[in-house]
């Protein structure tokens, strides 16, 4: 148990790229606006979503290769698609985890400079840090960064629970117009995290691997259920948060990055207490989190960019990793420049984008998993199996029912 504790790494970084908007913004919305009512909703999503997370780790730590490098077996077809999707959403969901950073950057700092310049000033710390540290250093960090928010989380929902006066009720409170349809969409297209995570998570224990021989498929699916147990845990706790403190209290979120954060920030006072340290301790967390989330997207689709580039073209490209990453880096304080103001249009956009890609890849990730591509013995067992069709069938259904209530 040791050892693999040890080995933990990739399934860790996936929760560092998960537990972000899905989690500070979505499902405390979802608390503060329906209270325990999509607590249904998260925990379908999350299991529904299980199998083709995994099968990243599986395949990759099975094989020696990525995710990517399995589509292209599959034909060039899926990886065009994949490159195409990829294309059309990094800049809007670079740009929306980043906006909550920014934020909560000015929240807990002060605002004494612009959101746009914390912007600029956050991306250069992480494109500083990625180019010198590399994956070593994202491998190391993001334990401690669990850790902190894991343990503050839990005790900012055990406290608000201890304050809170009035009894929690699980009275079920269904979506009943197009706009808060919508937010369940949004609210699920995130929860926990985007499916094309698991083509970074790919990527990253093929990294692990060249660090760590005992990384086998044993141990990456252990590291990744870790990592996956986590953001469901957390996940339950910010719904909770916001249950707790918002919910029927009149207060809505606001579509403002800054005025956001200090909301976000004032959940948690309000639940540990309006003590002077707990202000810092809780904005230290939550801005980590999100830097933390800001960090790994920053690094995971370069990563994959260049790599696809390097597949569909069958060789060295100018557009390698740090040609991609500088565009991102453009890109996103280009949008946040003009787009500030409508975080939470961004964050729409980019989560509904998510959901409604998800089947793709969801079925994509169960046909390579499922193929001759990978070792007979890592094969789906037959509940794998069972769940991923459950899956699949629930991802087109939901967002073919999106499509027509438009």
């Amino acid at each position: 148990m040791i050892a693999k504790l040890k080995n933990l790494g990739p399934g860790l970084l996936f929760a560092g790229a998960a537990i972000g908007v899905s989690h500070l913004v979505q499902s405390t919305k979802a608390g503060a606006d329906f209270g325990l009512g999509l607590l249904w909703a998260l925990l379908l999503i999350n299991l529904f979503k299980y199998p083709f997370f995994q099968f990243g780790p599986r395949y990759a730590s099975a094989t020696g290769e990525s995710l990517l490098d399995g589509y292209k077996k599959l034909g060039n077809g899926v990886l065009v698609i994949y490159y195409v999707i990829t294309f059309a959403t990094m800049f809007t969901i670079q740009t929306a985890v980043t906006i909550v950073t920014a934020g909560l950057a000015s929240s807990l700092f002060g605002d004494f400079i612009s959101i746009e310049l914390w912007t600029v000033i956050i991306i250069i710390i992480c494109l500083t840090l990625l180019i010198v540290g590399k994956y070593k250093l994202l491998d190391n960090l993001m334990k401690v960064i669990i850790i902190v928010l894991t343990i503050t989380t839990v005790l900012a929902v055990i406290l608000a629970v201890i304050n809170n006066k009035d009894p929690v009720r699980f009275n079920q409170i269904l979506p009943d117009n197009s706009i808060e349809i919508t937010f369940l969409i949004a609210f699920m297209g995130w929860m926990p995290a985007p499916l094309d995570i698991s083509v970074i998570n790919s990527l990253w224990v093929v990294e692990k691997k060249k660090n760590t021989k005992a990384f086998n498929p044993k141990t990456a699916i252990f590291d990744f259920n870790v990592g996956y147990i986590s953001t469901i845990v957390l996940g339950i706790g910010f719904l909770l948060l916001g249950a707790l403190v918002m919910f029927n209290s009149g207060e809505s979120f606001s579509s403002s990055a800054g005025k956001f954060s200090n909301q976000l920030i004032n959940i948690y006072k309000t639940s540990l207490g309006n003590w002077s340290w707990a202000y810092i301790i809780i904005g230290i967390a939550a801005f980590t989190t999100m830097f933390s989330t800001t960090l790994t997207t920053l690094d995971a689709t370069p990563r994959a960019m260049a790599k696809t580039t390097k597949l569909l073209f069958n060789k060295t490209t100018k557009f390698n990793y740090t040609f991609w990453i500088g565009l991102l880096s453009i890109g996103t304080i280009g949008i946040f420049i003009f787009l500030a103001s409508e975080m939470g249009l961004l964050i729409k956009i980019a989560t509904i984008l998510s959901f409604l890609t998800a089947p793709f890849f969801a079925i994509v990730n169960y046909i390579l998993v499922s193929s001759k591509h990978t070792p007979k013995e890592w094969h789906p067992n037959k509940k794998m199996h069972i769940l991923s069709w459950c899956g699949i069938i629930f991802l087109i259904g939901f967002s073919i029912w999106y499509l027509t209530t438009l």
